[in-house]
This record gives C-alpha cells, structure tokens and sequence, in this order.
C-alpha cells in the first residue's frame, strides 16, 4: 500500500513538472511573439544564470480556454480569413482594372485629325446607350452627318460595332461567301501553316507605338491570334502582308475577340478579302480604277504621272493593303476606317483622289519618277493635321459609285479585247463556248436566287394582307366600342338627371308647406 501511494505522488510531481515545463515554453514563445516589435533580443552572456521560467522573470501559468472560447477564436479566425481572401479578390480585380486602363490609354496614343465637341459626342452616346439598338435602323443622314463631325476616340471601337450593325440590318440577306461561324477562341487551339509569315511581320506592324513595340508583347501577341484565326477561318485568303494592319488598326480601339469579328465583317461583309487573293485579280482592277478617276478628275495631274510612266500600282497598293495604316499618321487612319464602315470599300478610293488631288501643286512641281514617287509615298503622309482634315471632309462630298463600276467593266473589256488578239479562231470558239456555259450557269443561279426572293416576296404579301386584315378588324372593334361607350355615356347622363329630379321634389314640398304656413 505505501508503495502504490509512492508511486502515485511520484507520477502527481512528474505530471506536475511536464505541465509546467510545457506552460513555460508556450509562455517563452508568446513572449518572443508579443515583444518581437521591439526588435531582436541581445545574445545571452554564458554567464547569466539561467531562467526556468521564462526570459522576462516569473510568469503566471495560462489559464485554460474553455470549448465555447476555442470555438469563438475558431470562428473568428475563419471570418478574418474569408475576409482577407475576399481583399485579396478584390485588389486583383483593381488591378485588373487598372492595367486594362493603362492598356486602353496605351492603344489609344495617337493624335486625332478632327476633334470632336461634346455635342458630337452626346449624339453618339445617345445612339449607342439606345435599348436594343442592335435591331434599330437608325436615320441614315443623321449617322453620316455625326462621323462627318468626328468619332470621340475612347467611343471609336464602339461607333464601329454600332456602324456593323447598322449594315447588317440594311443588308438583311448576307453575302455568298460567308465563313463558317466557328468560335473564336475554337481557331486559337488550332495550328496554322501561316505561323512564320505572320511571326516576320508582327515586328513590322506600327513598330513605333507603343502597345506594338515591345517584341512578344501584350499587343504582338493579340495581334498573332487574330492573324492565326483568320488565316485558318479563310483558308484561300490565309494570311496576306497588310491585313496585320488592318488586325492592327482594330486591336487598338477593341478588345481581341471584337476586332477579330469586325475584322471578319470587313473581310467578307464590305468584300476586302476579294484584294488578299493570291492572284491579286482585284487589286489590279483596283490600281486601273484609280487611274481612270485620275483621267476624270485631274487630268493634268494623270497626265504628269503617265509621262513619267508612274502607275498607281507605284504608289497606291500599300494604301489599299493596309488602309493607308503602314505610311500614315494613326490619326488619319482611324478616320479612314470611320468612312470604310460608313461608306465600304468605295472610301479608299475617295480618300486616295483627294489626296492626290489636294496635293497636285506640289507634285507637279517633280519633274522624274524617282522624286514624285518619294514625294508621293514619304512626303504626302507628313504634311499635316490641317491638310489631312482637309483630305478627309472632301471624301464626304464625293459619289464615285457609279464610275468604279463602268470601270470595272471596261476592264474586263480591255482584258478580253487583249487575250482575243492573241487567240485563233478555234481557241475563240472554244473560249466562247465555257463563257456560253459560264453564263447558263450565271442565268440557273440567278434564277433559283430570283424563285428564293419570289417566294420571299408572296411571304411577306401573305403577312401583310393578314396584318391588314386585322387591322380592318381592330379599327371596327374601335368603332363598336366608341358606339357603346357613347351610349353608356348617355345612359348615365339620363340616370343622373333622373337622381336630380328624385332629389329635387322632396325639397319642393317642403318649401310648399312652408309657404303655407
């Protein structure tokens, strides 16, 4: 019995020494964590006596937190880190923020040929804040007459979605060659044969500004994706040098994914691609176009360039590559593109002819082809916002429509006459033939075309006689319940005067007796 009893004190005062040797350190280590503001503890001397209990002299033992306690302490800590998760969200959105902020003001640096008043400005906010505005036509005149005042830059890419819109309702029967509507992000996990090509001229693309400039960067690296998704979308046209302009040119007043789709409406919609072909065809229809508005328009000036035997294709094919984007000023461009989504491909040429034509004095002054040609492609660009502003007003006041067509026919003629010289009676016979069946085939497919728009027609006949009918048989129903209202309206006037008269002859008697009294 004294044994057990030893051994139980023995294990009371072990019990006892554990505890408190654990409460020391526990103690020692929240010391170190409460005081560590104070800085580091000075190194202790080898001969300073040891502490037991802790390194600031005695210390009371904790006391022992009940469950209810550890619980709240439990709660506490997991609301204080839902909350730091949450700041921590939310400074990454600021950040967010504030790098698509720099971003935008960085795509954005460029100086604007016509500046935009704040009334301009309110007319297209108005327009482009109105509900459903994708299914609105809006006046056509008021449109023209607001980009003719000028784009408000930070609205720019929005205007130009709006403009898409707006062609899209007036031409509700889409285009032949339309791409298949494959998702955006579907052609990025694709490989395109392409890839050296657009990776050449990524560095050649607005080299001096700033969102472009760094190699490999966020601007360089959108500007690939576009050009790889499109160069998989159109597989004929894949890639061609000048669309990383026209990419370009987008990318800077829209994100990734908008300036691939306006680029796809560009290209297909208003018909640009028809110009990237490998075989050129159209460009060159494009350059005999130019010369022949030249002719008509300013003579001197064609006939000072054909004696030096300068052709447009000198001069002129970059500016219908690449909108006039790789030699002039940003500024200029993005009016240029402000008048292709108005007007279509016809602005090139306009805006090419008044700048050829407002500069005519000085390049008369040139007299051999190296100079004009310098002239043309170095000086030109350089000559200023007011010149430009000049340029780009007189675009609004030309209508070329109808020449561009008479001559493009003629080209077509010439080409012909050209090719028949050279042929044999049977080469023209057989010539004759395939365009014989070239243009059967043309009359079938027009004839389906005209049987489609046929039954279109007698659709929209049908839903007109119904909606007139209806109407027939509202504006009857208006007319019954205007009868029966009209006859309620007498009735009640009948039945008020009938209370009247009720109400009234009490009263009379009355006034009788008191008479009579």
């Amino acid at each position: 019995m004294p044994t057990s009893n030893k051994k139980t004190k023995r294990k009371d005062r072990k019990g006892a020494a554990i505890w408190k040797a654990r409460s020391s350190l526990g103690l020692f280590y929240r010391g170190i964590r409460d005081y560590s503001e104070l800085g580091e503890l000075p190194p202790r001397s080898p001969l300073e006596p040891v502490c037991e209990d802790g390194p600031f002299g005695p210390v009371k033992e904790e006391r022992k937190r009940t469950p209810r306690e550890l619980r709240e302490l439990w709660k506490k800590a997991i609301i204080q880190q839902i909350l730091l998760l949450r700041m921590e969200k939310e400074n990454q959105k600021l950040q967010a923020s504030e790098n698509n902020l720099q971003n935008r003001r960085l795509k954005l640096d460029y100086e604007e040929i016509t500046p935009c008043l704040k009334e301009v400005t309110l007319i297209w906010e108005k327009m482009l804040s109105t509900p459903g505005r994708s299914k609105i036509k809006f006046d056509v005149e008021k449109i023209h007459s607001a980009v003719g005042q000028g784009v408000p830059r930070h609205h720019r890419g929005e205007i130009w979605k709006f403009l898409a819109e707006q062609y899209h309702l007036k031409h509700q029967f889409p285009s032949k060659q339309q791409p298949k509507d494959t998702p955006y992000k579907e052609l990025l996990k694709q490989l395109t044969s392409q890839q050296h090509a657009i990776l050449i001229d990524l560095g050649r693309t607005f080299p001096t500004h700033p969102y472009f400039s760094a190699q490999l960067g966020a601007g360089q690296l959108s500007l690939y994706n576009i050009l790889k998704a499109y160069s998989l979308l159109d597989q004929e046209v894949g890639y061609c040098q000048g669309l990383s302009f026209v990419a370009g040119v987008l990318l800077l007043h829209m994100s990734e994914e908008d300036a691939f789709k306006m680029l796809k409406f560009l290209m297909f919609d208003v018909g640009l691609r028809k110009q990237y072909r490998p075989d050129m065809t159209i460009l060159q229809i494009q350059m005999y176009q130019l010369s022949r508005l030249l002719h008509d328009y300013h003579r001197d000036l064609y006939n000072h360039l054909e004696e030096h035997e300068i052709g447009p294709s000198l001069y002129a094919a970059p500016w219908f590559l690449t909108m006039f984007a790789s030699q002039f000023p940003l500024g200029f461009v993005a009016r240029v593109f402000d008048m292709l989504f108005l007007q279509g491909s016809e602005a090139i040429f306009k805006v090419a002819l008044s700048l050829l034509g407002s500069h005519k004095p000085l390049i008369l002054q040139h007299e051999n082809l190296e100079t004009i040609v310098d002239f043309i492609k170095s000086t030109l660009p350089n000559l200023g916002l007011v010149q430009m502003e000049k340029t780009i007003s007189q675009v609004f006041e030309m209508d070329i429509a109808k020449q561009l067509q008479a001559y493009e026919v003629e080209y077509h003629v010439l080409q012909d006459e050209l090719i028949d010289s050279s042929l044999n009676d049977n080469q023209r016979l057989d010539k004759l033939e395939k365009a014989n069946s070239s243009l059967r085939k043309q009359n079938f497919d027009l004839l389906e075309e005209l049987q489609v728009a046929n039954g279109k027609i007698q659709n929209l006949e049908a839903t007109v006689e119904l909606l007139l009918t209806n109407e027939g048989k509202l504006k009857q129903s208006i007319v019954t319940l205007e009868q029966e209202r009209a006859a309620l309206l007498k009735t009640v006037e009948e039945m008020q005067k009938k209370i009247g008269d009720t109400d009234g002859k009490p009263l009379l008697t009355r006034q009788g007796h008191m008479v009579a009294d």
